[in-house]
Parts: structure tokens; C-alpha cells; sequence
């Protein structure tokens, strides 16, 4: 049964090509403006019948340009002509576009690589070395201010002795 569905949709599929090739030499012989939709109306098939199938699609290219010399008798109108145009400009306004926002990304990424293969580059880890020397510093003036106060601590220290010294070498008539 399934060889037998096979061969069927192979069957009209070779009808449907018979279709596109007599509609395109119907084309070819009026001097009609060739293109894949009016093919594709022209032969009662989908447009997705002919992008599937290459060799048709070539085929239509190949007699959508043409020139007249060769046998195309229609001549190309010259607001197809502008509209071609102005979509190969669009299109090419968007390649030059996709192209330069690629070349940024890759000289970034090449850049990054060249500046940490080098040496020269920070460590991945900055932002911790720096949350560090922020904390090492705040302790240097913690301890700072604890160096100021021990050593007024110390000269007060000093200054009682020197006065307790002064006092006990000082004669015994001279105290009260």
C-alpha cells in the first residue's frame, strides 16, 4: 500500500514539473516577465514546489535573465529595473552593516585575547584585588589611630615616671 502512495506523489510530482517546464516555455515564447510567483500561478503550484526543486529554480533564474538577444522577447520595464536596484542597495546597506558590527566584535575579542596572552592585561579577578586593598586600607587607619593613641598613652606614661623619678631623687627635707 505505501509503494503504492510512493508512487503516486512521485507521478504528481512529475506532473507538476511538466507544468512549470511547459508554463515557462509558454513564458519564453510570449515574452511574459518571468519570475517564480508568476511561474508558480501560471503552472497551479505552490512557490515552495519550486524552491525545493533546484534545477526548476535555476532553470526560471536562468530564463528570468536572459537577454532579449537569446530569445526572451519581453522586454525588462525600467521599474522592475529601479526596484531591483533599490533592494541590491538595501541589501547591501544591511551586509555592510552586519559586516562592520562583525568585524568590531571579532578585533574586541582579538583584542582581549592578544592584551591577556600578553601579560600586560589586569587579572581576571580586579574587583576582588580591589574590594582587598580598600579593606587593607581601612585597617591601615584603624591601626594608625590605635598606634596615635598608644603612643600618647606612652609619652603620658613616660612623663608620670619622670615626675615620680624627680620626686623620689629629690632630698628628704624637700618633701612634706
Amino acid at each position: 500500500m505505501t509503494s503504492g502512495m510512493i508512487e503516486g506523489k512521485r507521478a504528481e510530482s512529475a506532473r507538476r514539473r511538466d507544468r512549470v517546464i511547459k508554463a515557462l516555455d509558454a513564458a519564453l515564447r510570449t515574452g511574459d516577465d518571468i519570475t517564480v510567483s508568476g511561474l508558480a500561478r501560471a503552472a497551479r503550484v505552490d512557490r515552495s514546489f519550486l524552491y525545493r526543486h533546484r534545477d526548476l529554480l535555476e532553470r526560471v533564474h536562468a530564463a528570468a535573465n536572459t537577454p532579449m538577444e537569446e530569445g526572451r522577447l519581453a522586454a525588462v520595464s525600467r521599474a522592475s529595473l529601479q526596484t531591483d536596484l533599490a533592494n541590491a542597495l538595501e541589501r547591501n546597506t544591511r551586509l555592510t552593516a552586519r559586516v562592520r558590527q562583525l568585524e568590531k566584535r571579532l578585533s574586541a575579542q582579538l583584542g582581549d585575547q592578544a592584551w591577556s596572552e600578553s601579560g600586560l592585561g589586569a587579572s581576571p579577578d580586579i574587583d576582588q584585588l580591589q574590594r582587598r586593598v580598600v579593606m587593607l586600607e581601612q585597617e591601615l587607619v584603624e591601626k594608625r589611630g590605635e598606634l596615635e593613641e598608644r603612643t600618647e598613652e606612652l609619652e603620658a606614661a613616660r612623663a608620670a615616671n619622670r615626675e615620680l623619678t624627680r620626686a623620689l631623687n629629690q632630698p628628704l627635707s624637700g618633701r612634706s
